[in-house]
């Protein structure tokens, strides 16, 4: 079995520039780094995490706590997050662990019994609520972690996210900047931090441009086609103004939201105009939806790259403002939007 030693004489590196280039540090050039992990390959060289324990105190095993079984209409999201970390990691050297509680929560319980094993160096958290528990447990421990998105107070913490005021406030502006003047918006789960964003991003464009914000125009809930089009027959089924525009927070959701239109006799873009955030993900694609729907874009797959170079640059050491990032988006025009 190859050692570190060993790795260490094949390349005429000390063991020290050996184990900080195989653990990515900022300090080592790129070219050394991609030697060593080209030698390490070679020779089968795998780390030993008993040995790293005994060394550093640590395990050398990042975590995530997902909070159930996800829906089977869910597991492409699922799959492609889970296989995105483990993959990442796995580039930096790092163990990747996935533990899923047998109930819903906020599993402070799981999180406790984890840290206390002293088996987990460091953790990913996903959807991250308004005030969220797991940040404050987590910090109250000194324990590493990364979001995948941000609490709704002043970020002290290492996240990576997109700025998703500015998606829900882009996609209500693109309509009402074509005259537009009743917006309504299909969002997702309540209480979730990036779905609040996007309503408060979605009520400034409106109240900027003197325009109505009608409580019975904002839907919230999960995010599948069913809510899409349930939320959009209420709205024209209801009294009073009849939306003219609506935002869907995913293309699942605008998906549902064409669907009723249609089931409905209501032309896109004619008679209503849709646009919607798009994640990138392989169910569902802008260009498939009627004649193309306009789109703010974020991939989602971007996320996994940074997500786990913040959480090992954490536990490295690394300061707050190496740690944070807020990525892109782009709006994408296509066919969904008609001037009024």
């Amino acid at each position: 079995m190859t050692t570190l030693k060993d790795l260490s004489r094949h390349l005429g590196l000390s063991v020290t520039q050996v184990s900080r280039a195989l653990n990515d540090h900022a300090d080592v050039s790129e070219k050394t780094k991609v030697r060593v992990r080209d030698a390490a390959k070679s020779l089968n060289y795998e780390a030993n995490v008993l040995a790293r324990r005994l060394v550093t105190g640590r395990s050398g095993i990042v975590g995530l706590v997902y909070p159930t079984m996800p829906d089977p209409s869910d597991s492409w999201y699922f799959m492609q997050f889970v296989a995105g970390l483990s993959k990442e990691f796995s580039r930096l050297g790092r163990q990747f662990m996935l533990h899923m509680p047998d109930d819903a929560g906020d599993h402070l319980d799981v999180y406790d019994r984890l840290v206390r094993s002293r088996s987990i160096d460091g953790f990913i958290i996903m959807t991250p609520m308004v005030a969220d528990p797991r940040v404050n447990f987590l910090r109250s421990r000194s324990v590493p972690f990364v979001l995948h998105g941000q609490t709704m107070d002043e970020p002290d913490y290492p996240f990576f996210d997109i700025d998703n005021m500015a998606v829900g406030y882009d996609l209500t502006a693109y309509l009402a900047d074509r005259g537009h003047r009743e917006i309504a918006i299909i969002n997702g789960n309540p209480g979730a931090s990036f779905v609040e964003r996007r309503f408060d991003g979605y009520r400034q464009a409106l109240r900027e441009r003197g325009l109505p914000n009608r409580a019975q125009f904002e839907a919230a809930g999960m995010m599948t086609a069913d809510l899409g089009l349930l939320e959009t027959v209420r709205m024209f089924q209801s009294d009073g103004p009849k939306p003219t525009g609506i935002i869907a927070s995913n293309l699942r959701i605008a998906k549902g939201i064409i669907s009723a239109l249609n089931a409905m006799g209501l032309r896109v873009p004619q008679d209503v105009s849709v646009v919607a955030h798009d994640d990138k993900l392989p169910d569902v694609s802008a260009e498939s939806l009627g004649s193309g729907l306009t789109t703010t874009e974020a991939p989602l797959g971007d996320s996994w790259e940074p997500l786990a170079r913040f959480l090992n640059a954490t536990l490295d050491g690394a300061p707050l403002s190496e740690v944070q990032e807020v990525g892109p988006h782009s709006l994408v025009e296509r066919g969904s939007v008609a001037v009024r």
